[in-house]
């Protein structure tokens, strides 16, 4: 493989996934040495199955897939382990490696500066917040110092220092690097080339170039696609007209009516069917629940963490909520911005009184708030007042959950689908408070502006914790409150 430069490369691999769900079929690309590349595809469409392909956790049913036999390959995963959450810094970092490392500490305190975090090693992981989890799952990647690194969603929780850091990391790095994310701007920042899974096609198309030339190209192709359907659908149906007409006149006209027919079902197979990996959620509103008046929450203090001596500071504040109004919280990762919001939403949160009979809508940035033992149609219809199945039904359709996966279990959902399950849920409860812990995690960027805009338009009072500016400023925001103040 070395003599042209490629440290990976797929021969006609094929892959299903279970209950005979295609992924692959046929699959050739291959990846030079030192080249960064950005891995595009629809949530769900087997991104990561290609990265745990590359591992080799995965192997390919037909066709090969080639790794170069010297180079080594870590990757950062999307989210830590629910049964690493106990372990200390030094636990989990030893799982890294298959034998034990004997000096591990100083190679810890290295690569954490490398990520910009500090902190002590026998520090237990769950009580980092979601963003120094972002962090320590990068640092669990780096320490290996492989040759090919996977990046799966980094950005994720990351601030906007966190994200920066992130950037010059990858442009400094000389191995190879292959990132799934949904950050536009970040993978702009460093993308050489673009691996494109076509969840219709189930092949993977390579596109030379930064990222933003690969949408480019990408959405040229899906309207050229979009043109020719159009004018075969006209066609189609003139001949669908005529067959009808000239079969009505009987006699050798029959014959006619069906050689045209033929022709309209020869047009049918021509189409090119629409990239499903290309299709956006519908827009959607969130509803409240009726004759809501007056406050729906007052905040009078919260605790924070301070991040120079690690201890809990309460602060005084005013703020009341009601009907649409919106407020944004702030601050760095690790001040405690998720564990206030989580306080809220449990309505155990001191200096603060949600009023009676509201209901809380909480979107978790881990989805714990969802039973990853349910089936898809079980956690929809859990939050239902009066369960009418048409409404569930079309709720899903419009997220996307089709009749395929609706009786799939949650945790055998990808990232990206349990954040989608997790907003159909939203519009089937009728929330009054909406809390939102990074909503944009692992969403597809398509979808990202039609969110924005349903929760531009919510109606009821809503605190917002995002670290991405573009989402944000799509989304009325009446006050700011930053913890770091």
């Amino acid at each position: 493989m070395s003599d042209n430069g490629a440290v990976i490369r797929f021969n006609k691999a094929s892959f299903n996934y279970g209950y005979n769900k295609p992924i692959l079929d046929e699959v050739d690309f291959s990846v030079r040495r030192g080249s960064k590349i950005t891995l595009m595809g629809q949530n769900g469409a087997g991104k990561s199955t290609i990265f745990k392909l590359i591992t080799g956790e995965f192997k390919p049913e037909k066709g090969d897939v080639n790794i170069d036999p010297r180079a080594t390959i870590a990757v950062s995963k999307q989210v830590i382990p629910r049964d690493q959450m106990d372990l200390t810094v030094r636990e989990f970092f030893q799982k890294c490696f298959k034998e034990k490392v004997y000096n591990i500490d100083p190679k810890i305190v290295d690569v954490l500066e490398t990520v910009n975090l500090h902190a002590p090693n026998d520090r237990i992981i769950k009580s980092f917040s979601g963003g120094q989890q972002a962090r320590l799952l990068l640092a669990s990647a780096l320490i290996q110092d492989p040759d090919i690194l996977l990046l799966d969603e980094p950005t994720n929780n990351l601030d906007k220092e966190g994200v920066a850091h992130l950037k010059k990391f990858i442009l400094d790095y000389k191995k190879t690097c292959i990132v799934i994310s949904h950050d536009a701007d970040f993978l702009n920042s460093f993308t050489q080339g673009v691996l494109y899974l076509n969840l219709y096609t189930l092949k993977v198309e390579q596109y030379v170039g930064n990222y933003f030339d690969a949408v480019k190209l990408i959405t040229v192709q899906i309207e050229k696609e979009n043109r020719k359907n159009a004018q075969l659908g006209k066609k189609i149906q003139e001949n669908k007209d005529k067959a009808n007409f000239f079969a009505m006149k009987g006699g050798r006209m029959r014959l006619l009516a069906k050689k045209m027919r033929e022709e309209a079902e020869d047009m049918e197979e021509e189409k090119v069917d629409v990239r499903r990996e290309d299709k956006t959620i519908r827009p959607f509103i969130i509803p409240t629940q009726p004759n809501v008046i007056g406050d729906i929450l007052n905040i009078s203090s919260f605790t924070v963490l301070n991040l120079k001596n690690h201890k809990q500071v309460t602060k005084k504040t005013k703020v009341s909520l009601r009907k649409k109004q919106h407020l944004l919280l702030s601050g760095p990762n690790g001040i405690g911005k998720s564990t206030l919001l989580e306080a809220l939403a449990s309505k155990k949160a001191e200096g603060a009184k949600i009023t009676d009979g509201i209901k809380v809508g909480y979107y978790r940035q881990d989805f714990s708030t969802l039973n990853f033992e349910d089936t898809v149609y079980d956690c929809l219809a859990s939050v239902m007042e009066k369960h009418i199945e048409e409404d569930l039904r079309s709720v899903a359709a419009s997220f996307l959950i089709t009749k395929d996966i609706i009786h799939t279990k949650i945790g055998n959902l990808s990232e990206g689908q349990k954040g989608l399950v997790a907003f159909a849920q939203l519009v089937l409860l009728k929330p009054s408070l909406l809390i939102l812990d990074e909503p944009t995690n692992h969403i597809n960027f398509r979808h990202l502006p039609i969110i924005a805009q349903a929760l531009d338009k919510y109606e009821g009072a809503m605190i917002l914790v995002s670290h991405v500016p573009e989402f944000v400023k799509q989304i009325r925001i009446d006050e700011t409150l930053d913890l770091g103040k």
